[in-house]
């Protein structure tokens, strides 16, 4: 038989000539991508058979018991829905209904910019989906376009306009010494960015720091920008989570429309209604008029296409069944209170607990920040003690999620940070 055949088994088979690719060399380049910083903690965390051990790194609410929640208004939603929902694809676009709600808590109930039809808006596959098509965008129609992302950001963000082949700038945000914001150093990084540059801006509960702007700071950036003429694109992933209440969270977005700024926002309803496995979001796009707005949606939808194709049917109801309702709608702005107040309570908790161990650190920042997530001012050095010592375990820029706080963990936590710290 020839040489460039084999027999297996009976089977008589051609053997590939020579300098032929193997099969198992296609990807023998492919090295193992660096773990995610965040879910890595996770990861480790489930891995760790302590009994003590306690989880403050991931992103999502917990009660106080340390237990993943479901809305009451999610399980009267769900009810409702019942056996009604089929199976058919929603549009490029997405739920209209749901899209419909979910600007008028962006942009108020009475916008007049929603009654002209001047949005370009579409259902996008919860926050992330929603930042990347924005990136897409971007890089499409502005090819030579580049975004300014703040110092530090939610990690994320970095990957997402780096896909996107869009370049990155960065301006200052967090100012580590006071543990605020660098709002002198922010404004001077607005002021000498090229004039119409794209700014990418947490309209609330700033991820990870969870230091915001005051409503006379606000102010202040959107009216520099006016001056520079910066495209505002604003990720608000924490609306009403934040304070609890929907309207003061969406206070930053509503400053720089009235100043007749033109914007772009991404939503969530991952965190405020807890649909985190769901990826119920939303992208919009202010536009000069009904007719730009028609040609940016429908652009919108043309990039969706080749990357879903449409989205997910169900976490829409979800949502369009609870904003519509004015019953549901008032049991879910009770909930986001509730949640909202819990986190509250925990910083006070967590600050009240390090200052009766007599920490020689200032703790005040841990109250004043808002949000999910507190940065406490750890280095990295003494989170991996807190996860060596005391199996405590979060991100090792020091953000702590003050989900994962519960009267059952804030005294050992505050000891723990207490025993890393006090030496300075």
């Amino acid at each position: 038989m020839a040489s460039n055949t084999t027999i297996c088994r009976g089977i008589i088979r051609k053997n590939p000539p020579y300098g032929f690719r193997s099969m198992s060399s296609w990807w023998k380049n492919v090295e193992p991508a660096p773990k995610d910083p965040i879910l890595g903690v996770t990861e480790a965390f489930l891995a760790d058979p302590s009994p003590d051990k306690v989880n403050v790194g991931v992103g999502a609410y917990r009660d106080d018991n340390g237990k993943p929640v479901v809305l009451e208004c999610v399980r009267e939603a769900e009810r409702r829905i019942g056996g009604h929902l089929n199976m058919e694809y929603l549009p490029m676009g997405g739920s209209v209904k749901m899209v419909e709600e979910t600007l008028k808590l962006a942009y108020g109930e009475n916008c007049d910019f929603i009654k002209e039809k001047r949005i370009a808006a579409v259902q996008a596959l919860s926050g992330t989906g929603a930042c990347r098509l924005f990136a897409d965008f971007q890089k499409r129609f502005l090819p030579d376009s580049q975004i300014y992302i703040p110092v530090p950001t939610w990690a994320n963000h970095h990957n997402i306009w780096r896909d996107a082949h869009v370049p990155q700038r960065t301006f200052h945000y967090y100012h580590p010494e006071t543990k605020g914001l660098d709002f002198a150093s922010l404004m001077d990084d607005v002021k000498h960015a090229p004039n119409g540059s794209f700014f990418l801006l947490h309209a609330c509960a700033h991820n990870p720091t969870g230091v915001d702007p005051s409503e006379e700071q606000w102010r202040e950036i959107s009216y520099q920008f006016k001056v520079k003429n910066h495209f505002p694109f604003f990720d608000m992933a924490y609306q009403g989570f934040a304070s609890g209440d929907p309207e003061r969270d969406a206070k930053a977005i509503r400053i720089f429309l009235e100043d007749g700024h033109l914007i772009g926002c991404a939503q969530s309803y991952a965190k405020n209604m807890g649909l985190y496995g769901q990826r119920v979001g939303c992208l919009s796009v202010l536009c000069e008029d009904e007719k730009q707005a028609i040609a940016v949606k429908s652009q919108l939808q043309q990039l969706a296409r080749p990357m879903y194709s449409n989205p997910p049917v169900h976490g829409a109801l979800i949502v369009s069944t609870i904003l519509s309702d004015p019953e549901l709608k008032n049991l879910w702005l009770k909930e986001v209170q509730i949640m909202a107040d819990r986190i509250i309570g925990m910083r006070t908790a967590l600050r009240e607990n390090l200052e009766k161990l007599r920490s020689p650190l200032s703790w005040e920042h841990i109250t004043k920040q808002i949000g999910m997530f507190c940065y406490s001012g750890m280095t990295p050095e003494q989170v991996d003690r807190l996860t060596k010592e005391f199996h405590i375990y979060m991100t090792r820029n020091g953000r702590i999620s003050m989900a994962g706080v519960t009267t059952g963990n804030v005294g050992y936590l505050a000891n723990a940070i207490h025993e890393v710290t006090k030496s300075g």
